[in-house]
Order: C-alpha cells, then sequence, then structure tokens
C-alpha cells in the first residue's frame, strides 16, 4: 500500500517514531498470522498522509506488508475523537470489496481485533501512485474517474438491499462521529443560518439503510493502478446512504479546479465521467432519488472542507474560500436535483 509519502530509507524497530510496545505489538501479531518468523527482525517505516490512524509498511524476513491501527484521537487540530472499533469495520469493509472487486483493494491478509491492528498487501507507490498527488500534480484523466466511478458503483450495487450485510455494520455512531459531525453538524455552528438544511441534510443521510457506504473515498484514499484503482481507508465504512461517496469524491473534483484552474475543462470531464459509469453500475434505485441526495449534499460537503473540522490543506487563502462560500450556501438553502445542475454552474465560478 502507498500513501501521499513514506519515510525514505526504513528504520529498525529501533527507531524512536515506532514505540516499544507497538513494535512487540506488531511482531507478535505478524508471527501469529504467518507473515513473519519468529525471533524476524522487522524493519517498520511509518507512513505520512493519514489522520485516523497509524500504518506503516513492515519489512520482515518473508516479505513486506502494510499494517494498520486506528487511533482514537484524530491527528487534526480539532478535538476529534472516533470509536477505535472502526477498524474492525474496515476490515470487514475490505474482505467484502476483496470477494467482489479484488483488484480494487489490497489484499487482506490478517486481523486482529483485540489489537485492534490488520495487515493487508503493500503496494508499491513507484506501481501505485496516490490520486490526489497526480491531479495537484495536473495530470487529470477523465478515464481514471470514469474508473472509480465504475468499481464504487458495482461494490454499492453488489451491497445494496442486503439486511445481513446491514446487521453486521452497525456503525451509525462511528459515521456519525467521523462523517455527519465533521462535516455538517459542525459546520452548521459556523453558519447558524442554514443550521437547520445541514442538520436535516445529517439526519437524512443517517437514516438511510441501501448499501455498504465507503465513506472516504476521497482522491487521497485511491491508488491509479495498472489494472485501474485501488480504494483504501474505509475506516468509515456503515451500511447506510450511498449518496454521501457519490458527493465525497465528486466534491474533491470541484475544489481542485481552484487551484489547478488552467485544467477546470478536465476535472469537469472528470466529474461527469465518474457519474455517467457510477450510475451505469449503480441500479439499485431510482437513479433520480439517488442522485437527488448527493446533488443535495455536494454543496453541503464543499462548505465544510472550508468551515469544517477537516478544512482541505490546498485552499489556504481566504479569497479562494470565500469563493466556496458564495457558491455552496445558496445551493444548500435551495438544494439541487441533479449533479450536472451543480457541475454547470461551478463552470461559470
Amino acid at each position: 500500500m502507498s500513501k501521499d509519502a513514506a519515510a525514505s530509507p526504513p528504520p529498525t524497530t529501533s527507531d524512536p517514531e515506532v514505540a516499544v510496545d507497538v513494535q512487540v505489538l506488531i511482531s507478535g501479531f505478524l508471527v501469529r498470522h504467518g507473515l513473519a518468523a519468529a525471533g524476524d527482525t522487522l524493519r517498520c517505516t511509518p507512513l505520512e498522509g493519514g489522520v485516523s490512524s497509524d500504518i506503516w509498511r513492515i519489512d520482515t524476513g518473508l516479505g513486506t506488508v502494510c499494517v494498520k491501527r486506528a487511533l482514537p484521537k484524530l491527528k487534526v487540530a480539532a478535538d476529534w475523537r472516533a470509536p477505535i472499533s472502526r477498524n474492525t469495520y474496515e476490515w470487514a469493509w475490505l474482505e467484502f470489496a476483496a470477494r467482489h472487486m479484488p483488484k480494487a483493494v489490497p489484499a487482506p491478509l490478517a486481523h486482529d481485533p483485540q489489537a485492534g491492528l490488520f495487515a493487508m498487501a503493500w503496494l508499491d507507490p513507484g506501481r501505485y501512485p496516490v490520486w490526489k498527488r497526480q491531479l495537484l500534480d495536473g495530470r487529470v484523466e477523465p478515464e481514471t474517474a470514469r474508473s472509480v466511478g465504475t468499481v464504487l458503483g458495482r461494490i454499492h450495487f453488489a451491497s445494496a438491499h442486503d439486511p445481513a450485510l446491514a446487521a453486521a455494520f452497525p456503525t451509525l455512531s462511528n459515521f456519525h462521529a467521523l462523517r455527519l459531525e465533521p462535516y455538517l453538524l459542525a459546520t452548521a455552528t459556523r453558519h447558524p443560518d442554514l443550521a437547520t438544511r445541514l442538520h436535516g441534510l445529517a439526519e437524512r443521510t443517517g437514516s438511510k439503510q441501501i448499501a455498504l457506504v465507503h465513506g472516504d473515498v476521497s482522491p487521497k484514499n485511491i491508488l491509479v493502478g495498472p489494472d485501474g484503482p485501488i480504494l483504501l481507508d474505509a475506516e468509515c465504512a456503515w451500511y447506510g446512504d450511498p449518496a454521501f461517496d457519490i458527493a465525497f469524491c465528486l466534491n474533491h473534483l470541484l475544489l481542485k479546479g481552484l487551484v489547478r484552474s488552467e485544467l477546470r475543462g478536465k476535472l469537469t470531464a472528470s466529474f461527469e465521467a465518474f457519474v455517467k459509469a457510477y450510475f451505469a453500475e449503480a441500479r439499485f434505485e431510482p437513479r433520480s432519488d439517488l442522485e437527488a441526495r448527493a446533488a443535495a449534499l455536494l454543496p453541503a460537503l464543499m462548505l465544510a472542507r472550508v468551515d469544517g473540522k477537516s478544512p482541505v490543506e490546498y485552499l489556504r487563502d481566504e479569497a479562494r474560500r470565500d469563493t466556496v462560500r458564495h457558491f455552496a450556501r445558496p445551493r444548500i438553502a435551495a438544494a439541487p436535483s441533479t449533479l450536472e445542475e451543480v457541475v454547470r454552474d461551478w463552470i461559470s465560478v
């Protein structure tokens, strides 16, 4: 697995960044599951990029794996806490996706729910670049967005209207702590005149039980592999409203146009390619219903990425942040019914 940045030569387990108790925990976990030999010297490289978990590249005598452990307090400026049980549900999402779209996720290798750890295949960043890095570097390919839409649509379709799967993901409290509260409800405190609308969106989203939601379909969590996109970091996994995944991903294709304005045409084409590909696969409810919910969430999530608990780091100047506010606020007050309306209006901003 790759993230935006990895430490360069891997340190040994004596590296001070990797605490002794974590070394012992990881070593025992890997040995128990046959991923390392007893007495093996592990080389643990902390990976950067995530805010909600510790992630390591682990080199052992038997090969290289990626190990992940959820944190109780996220690494952001705001006081943002979430249950570490999400590690278990991320593992369950990974197993489900691997059964239905094995090329679209890292291979799941082992899980220890008591230790709060799981291991998955390591994907070399040289072969699996991060989509976010490509977009910000100016490499915008609508085909990548089309493939992401296809993968997401197929996972949603495979999971839709499945009571047993819904029972396996009783994670609304996690989703509320990681998504509804820090994005929609926190934004409502900054925009009290929109609070009724934002609280209503949060309530409606949280009330749906339709399909298995990833919850963080962001370009930073998508690798562009030789066989298509690889989805990472399903810590927010929840059986709920797939409209959230749609809006969450499309939001980034709009916002990145503010920092790479010369690429807005390609970003718009990517937006449209994603939407077309997704709805070609997601045939589990009327498109008009699902799309209307996604279109209503999209401007709310745009505003959340400047005024919620997790603002995007690339919109630093207030002028660009005001552009988002001026665009999103009236569309929260009176929600669009289609995604085409949102992107059409955004082009003229």
